[in-house]
């Protein structure tokens, strides 16, 4: 009886720590040796914007965002330069804008309104706090 009820234990316990292993995730922005801190976006939540940063950086964007805050609106203009609103979709830009390798040249992909702006406010609340010239790198998890 009491090695049927330590397989028990032992089974709810495997089946149960995966899920409490969950509620510990790593934070969504640490430092990094790559860049001053990673970023790790979250492609569940955001999928077109993710799947947007992705291959982006597959057709040789850069993963790592300078920021610069105050070039901002310049690299939109820039960016979005020529590339034609369509209805029910944004323009969503990477680099992004507030990174000092936005501008001229960054890759355009038409997304969801309500993936866009998720994305964006998601993104902005993880960068609040870091200075301009902070070298961000983002993993697409």
């Amino acid at each position: 009886m009491v090695s049927l009820l330590s397989v028990i234990v032992i089974a709810i316990t495997a089946y149960v720590y995966p899920s409490l292993a969950d509620d510990h995730k790593q934070p969504s922005i640490r430092q990094d040796a790559q860049a001053d801190y990673t970023i790790y976006f979250p492609l569940d939540k955001y999928p077109e914007t993710g799947q947007h940063i992705q291959a982006a950086i597959r057709r040789g964007e850069p993963a790592v965002c300078t920021i610069d805050r105050e070039g901002a609106e310049q690299n939109r203009k820039e960016s979005l330069h020529g590339v034609p609103t369509r209805k029910g979709y944004d323009r969503d830009e990477w680099p992004m804008a507030m990174c000092r390798e936005g501008g001229e040249g960054a890759d355009i992909q038409y997304v969801t309104p309500s993936d866009n702006r998720g994305a964006g406010s998601w993104i902005s609340n993880q960068l609040d706090q870091l200075p301009d010239g902070a070298e961000v790198l983002f993993v697409v998890k």
